[in-house]
């Protein structure tokens, strides 16, 4: 499978968004939008206002990570601002998974469940073979910037051997540091979608254009990548 990169437009520059729209259309795969409540994380982000706004310019998949502490509240507005997929943390909807991951089907949306770093994949594995992407942490939620927690190394390494065991089609993506320092061991790991943000994207050159071209020839000399996921 040929490596995806998804794009947290919390990190973008805010001023020029529709530039930047325009750019990232033509290179990245997926956009991430986050929304945060502040309650089940301290930081408050994006919004259903702010999907639908680019929703019109958008020419790939928006995946939107609901760190709410009520995620239900949001699955309805969110799938009609444009959402394509809905990823709310597994830590969220425990009580009431199978009616979440129904909910989230009947909008149209895929469905997409996250995973903190203190939370093990087993906390998924009875409800995994009905999701489309599952997301790996590898920072504590709520803040971009933080160090990169080398223990999920073993966590995608686990999901990616269950999925090939079981044949199922689930993605795995990964949230938190992925940059020049992470790229070679997540890939070996298994991630299939590398989710970029400041250190990992908009920190290497002003000109984004530049930037994603930096991006992909560090992504390229580090991990050896010729095209597929190993």
């Amino acid at each position: 499978m040929k490596e995806q990169f998804s794009v947290s437009l919390m990190c973008m520059d805010l001023l020029n968004i529709k530039e930047q729209i325009k750019i990232l259309n033509e290179k990245a795969d997926y956009y991430h939008v986050d929304i945060m409540d502040g309650h089940y994380v301290k930081n408050i982000t994006l919004s259903a206002s702010f999907i639908k706004a680019i929703q019109p310019l958008a020419r790939i998949p928006i995946d939107v990570h609901l760190m709410t502490e009520y995620p239900q509240d949001y699955i309805d507005e969110v799938a009609e601002a444009g959402a394509t997929f809905i990823c709310p943390h597994a830590e969220t909807i425990n009580k009431d998974a199978f009616r979440v991951i129904n909910h989230i089907k009947r909008t149209g949306c895929k469905v997409g469940v996250v995973l903190n770093p203190a939370t093990p994949f087993s906390y998924v594995d009875h409800y995994i073979h009905l999701i489309d992407k599952l997301t790996i942490m590898t920072v504590d939620p709520g803040f971009a910037g933080q160090p990169f927690i080398e223990e999920m190394l073993e966590k995608i390494k686990i999901a990616k051997e269950f999925k090939q065991k079981h044949q199922l089609n689930y993605l795995i993506d990964v949230d938190g540091s992925c940059n020049k320092k992470t790229f070679k061991k997540l890939h070996h790991a298994g991630t299939e979608i590398f989710i970029l943000g400041s250190s990992g994207l908009f920190s290497l050159d002003n000109d984004l254009t530049k930037a994603y071209d930096k991006m992909l020839k560090l992504f390229k000399q580090e991990t050896g990548s010729k095209g597929d996921i190993l």
